[in-house]
């Protein structure tokens, strides 16, 4: 057997208030000058200086980054660390989900490890440690804020760059889930599928082992338990918590199991046509779930199981087929738009996002092996 690794967090903050220890996080870590990295949303809400504020109150000053964009580009990248070195900073602290925490790590990987973030797609280029680095996450799905994963768009060929690397894996994560109480509805349903995605893929994964396993099972439990509530009910603070343990579970699995072709061709929808990363996840995974159904069955009637799906006197194959029913079930009661086509997608582009996705590193722990005539026919299943 080969050696496994297992990366997280040195220190995670979880439950309801653990947000007012970050400046004690802060000194423990030796920052002085923290860059914030966050959004315009962020800021809009009052989250940025809410979190600026908590600092300057135990005089710690900070230099604010809020142009991340959705799916965060290397030109995000480059003004992140301009702001860095122009701000003298010391440390790095993103706010927000996976496009602040993604940002963040590529400011981090560039402001030590030196070229640009193009340099740094693929496994383990990094050369140095990052700057001290907090995440503080207010959505539930990405688990950016735990993971070595980066996705960055590369402007030039409009392709999300997947880089993975121990090194950006955070100090410190912090989930409050306080923090995730105004999520609106479809950003709570699609980062819940996004996680769950997370879980079943890292689940199924071929370098799935017995700690990822109890990860990503309890992840779909609490998935399945508590989605449909915090969807429903965004101030129903138990539904967050439970789905703020769950994503992070979530981000446990793949962080170490890695991923599979949902997440290699979801990234190219959105490089392409810079879609929201949790809904063609959840319009993508039934279908790649049937493709990977003969490589996995009896995983597939586990995360049946786990979806709290009746699964007694049924033949494994049954079982495995009513995960992929449950999944679509849950996709549609929380609004996940249901093609491709709604999204925007054409025919004439799956050519070329195939390319692309038989590059992706995810593709790697896929537990079947798929030819591009396959991913195609996934693609246009979806539209």
């Amino acid at each position: 057997m080969a050696t496994q690794e297992f990366f997280v967090p040195n220190v995670s903050l979880m439950g309801p208030g653990c947000f007012a220890s970050l400046p004690e996080r802060v000194r423990m870590l030796g920052g002085s000058r923290p860059l914030v990295v966050a959004d315009k949303g962020m800021t809009a809400l009052g989250y940025t200086a809410r979190l600026t504020e908590l600092l300057g109150r135990a005089g710690i000053a900070s230099v604010v980054y809020d142009d991340t964009v959705p799916n965060p580009t290397d030109i995000n990248v480059e003004e992140g660390l301009a702001a860095y070195e122009e701000g003298g900073c010391d440390m790095l602290i993103s706010l927000g989900g996976g496009s602040a925490h993604d940002c963040c790590k590529g400011i981090g990987i560039v402001a030590t490890s030196g070229g640009t973030i193009r340099d740094y797609e693929g496994l383990d280029k990094a050369s140095a440690p990052l700057p001290p680095y907090i995440a503080v996450n207010t959505t539930a799905g990405t688990a950016s804020e735990m993971t070595r994963f980066t996705i960055i768009t590369n402007t030039s060929n409009h392709v999300k760059m997947a880089i993975v690397d121990w090194r950006v894996t955070p100090d410190v994560a912090i989930n409050d889930p306080e923090l995730m109480v105004d999520m609106p509805p479809a950003l709570t349903a699609a980062t819940g599928m996004d996680a769950l995605t997370h879980a079943v893929e890292a689940y199924v994964s071929t370098a799935a082992t017995p700690i990822t396993d109890a990860c990503a099972l309890q992840a779909i439990r609490l998935i399945g338990q508590y989605l449909r509530k915090a969807v429903a009910r965004g101030d129903d603070m138990a539904a967050r918590d439970k789905m703020a343990y769950a994503e992070y579970l979530a981000g446990m699995a793949f962080n170490n199991a890695s991923l599979g072709y949902v997440h290699a061709m979801a990234h190219q929808l959105g490089g392409f046509y810079n879609l929201p990363h949790g809904v063609c996840n959840a319009l993508l995974l039934p279908h790649v779930c049937r493709v990977n159904l003969i490589a996995a069955t009896e995983r597939f009637a586990d995360i049946a199981d786990a979806l709290g799906e009746v699964t007694d006197g049924l033949s494994e194959r049954e079982a495995a087929l009513l995960a992929i029913d449950a999944i679509e079930t849950l996709a549609q009661d929380v609004g996940i738009p249901q093609s491709l086509a709604e999204l925007g997608v054409k025919d004439e582009d799956i050519d070329t996002m195939v390319g692309n996705a038989q590059k992706d590193v995810c593709r790697l722990t896929n537990p079947r092996k798929l030819s591009d005539a396959e991913v195609a026919a996934i693609y246009r299943a979806a539209l």
